[in-house]
């Protein structure tokens, strides 16, 4: 049968003496429920860097494109304007005034596409369930999950393993 430890933590420091301790003895951690980001704990995991920095570079380049295009169908080629005496011959002679929007742009369009990039793939759209162990890692409370099918240790093995380290709580529940 596949179980699940819930092992609660009252301290970050704890909960990562916890994580290293319990690492180093081969036991693979699957997450780790905070109230805040907990510094440190990616690398004892094994959580790998994310590539959202890629994906925001992307969006905003998309953003400066968009922008860059728009000002130059608005303002020179559909209906070009003579604005406080600045030429609309080409893009490149009015690029000086066309760079605090296209910068804003660019902003708006890397925020946005970073917020639905990281909605999407953590799955935690309006509206949809949350995966929380336990409500009390929203306030004061950290939470380490761990299961026997990530683990090549046998459950009473894994419960051993923990209860060596300083824990506040444990649940022990059957995994589907």
């Amino acid at each position: 049968m596949k179980k699940v430890f819930h092992v609660m933590y009252d301290d970050d420091d704890t909960l990562k003496e916890a994580a290293s301790a319990l690492v180093a003895k081969g036991i693979r951690v699957k997450d780790v429920f905070s109230p805040f980001p907990v510094h440190g704990i990616d690398p004892i995991i094994g959580v790998k860097r994310t590539r959202l920095g890629i994906a925001a570079f992307m969006y905003a380049t998309t953003g400066t494109t968009l922008a860059l295009l728009g000002m130059w169908y608005f303002m020179i080629s559909d209906w070009p304007m003579n604005i406080g005496g600045k030429p609309s011959f080409s893009l490149i002679e009015n690029l000086p005034a066309f760079i605090p929007v296209t910068f804003e742009f660019s902003v708006l369009c890397g925020a946005h596409g970073m917020c639905i990039t990281y909605l999407l793939r953590n799955g935690t759209l309006p509206g949809m369930p949350a995966s929380n162990p336990d409500p009390r890692t929203t306030d004061d409370k950290f939470v380490m999950e761990i299961t026997t099918e990530q683990n090549v240790l046998s459950a009473d093995d894994l419960e051993g393993a923990i209860k060596d380290t300083d824990f506040f709580e444990l649940s022990i529940k059957d995994y589907k």
